[in-house]
């Protein structure tokens, strides 16, 4: 199995200078190559592959010396997530998906860059505070869990607020199996609780962007009235991304949490397959939907399941559960939101929307898994 370890370090002055090096010339091959495969289709209607740009490398090295200065490997990459955009956008096309559009140009002033480094003769190696990277020499690091595995390659980036950070991806990893509960959830997950299980738990929706939301403004108000392109906008443009990097991490940190419990604690975990991007229409909830990030709740769920030796039984988005009760009478009403709680008028049966939801999860999540293991 593959896992990534994630850890922050703490370059010298000269290595962050070959590190913003290395992040424009793999920007630099990016854009050179995508707008040479864009015009030669243009033209001639023929494809200019991965293949074809690893080889023209070699003479555009020669055209511009300075390419030569970053680590070799970490240009060949940024061609190969050029033909991966591709091959996306093709893949997504053939769905009939509009997710993935075709490749754009990436802008010099993106404040989020990247680079990948494969891990050949051993170039990529870990100590105790310490991790060696092409190019680099040892970079002080902050290793805060033992590595497994084999080495395969590194991603060095570098976030808004300034901070630079390495992640690590190692093949052969053994990770523990969760002992076997037997057991089996229906998860709905809301806003006003961040998910209700069939068995009655409900985990908080901490509300992380709202409760900073004051704090956050309050510095765009001042990035507002520097100077674009001084050293105070420099400033204060990184408070306000430091503000964006705590929120983020406050409502990772509560996600893994969660996700973990989760999947620890139940064999057979049925969730329904919400399509977040069209309820992000709706303006009046789009920030709070936005903010308990439902997708990361489900990734994470996904992931930790293979992991772990669980099962991820995904409803239909268009399974009315909050709507069913469990005699069969659908309560048509309750797409209202405000309907919070209904009886049912056939069996007389209360319902709090909510538990109904993750009750009729389970029991259709659980249908959909057996007809699975049938087939």
């Amino acid at each position: 199995m593959e896992k990534g370890y994630k850890f922050r370090i703490y370059p010298t002055q000269e290595q962050q200078e070959q590190i913003k090096k290395t992040f424009g010339c793999t920007r630099f091959v990016y854009n050179h190559y995508l707008g040479k495969r864009k015009g030669i289709y243009k033209e001639t209607r023929k494809t200019f592959g991965y293949k074809k740009c690893s080889e023209d490398l070699t003479q555009l090295k020669k055209e511009f010396p300075w390419l030569k200065e970053p680590d070799s490997v970490a240009l060949q990459a940024s061609l190969e997530d050029l033909q991966s955009a591709y091959d996306n956008y093709f893949a997504a096309k053939k769905r009939g998906d509009n997710k993935w559009g075709l490749p754009a140009f990436k802008s010099k002033k993106d404040n989020e860059k990247s680079y990948t480094s494969k891990n050949n003769n051993n170039s990529i190696k870990i100590y105790d505070k310490r991790i060696k990277l092409p190019k680099l020499g040892l970079v002080p690091c902050r290793v805060s869990k033992q590595l497994q595995g084999r080495i395969l390659k590194a991603t060095v980036s570098q976030v808004p607020s300034g901070k630079f950070y390495v992640s690590i991806c190692c093949t052969d990893v053994y990770v523990p199996q969760f002992r076997k509960t037997g057991a089996a959830v229906g998860i709905d997950l809301g806003l006003k609780a961040l998910a209700i299980t069939s068995d009655g738990k409900e985990y908080e929706n901490h509300r992380c962007l709202k409760k900073s939301t004051k704090k956050l403004a309050r510095e765009q108000r001042r990035l507002s009235r520097k100077q674009s392109g001084g050293a105070n906008y420099e400033k204060q443009r990184i408070k306000v991304a430091r503000v964006h990097e705590d929120v983020a991490n406050r409502r990772l940190d509560s996600h893994r949490k969660m996700t973990t419990e989760l999947v620890r604690n139940y064999d057979i975990i049925c969730m329904e397959d919400l399509a977040v991007r069209n309820m992000m229409k709706n303006h009046k909830l789009a920030r709070s939907i936005s903010d308990a990030a439902w997708g990361e709740i489900v990734r994470q769920v996904k992931y930790k399941c293979e992991w772990y030796g669980k099962t991820l039984a995904q409803v239909g988005r268009f399974y009315p559960s909050s709507q069913l009760c469990q005699c069969g009478y659908k309560n048509p009403d309750v797409k209202d939101l405000k309907v919070r709680f209904w009886t049912c008028p056939e069996c007389g049966k209360e319902h709090d929307r909510d538990s109904n939801a993750a009750e009729n999860v389970l029991i259709e999540g659980l249908r959909l898994y057996e007809l699975e293991q049938v087939a």
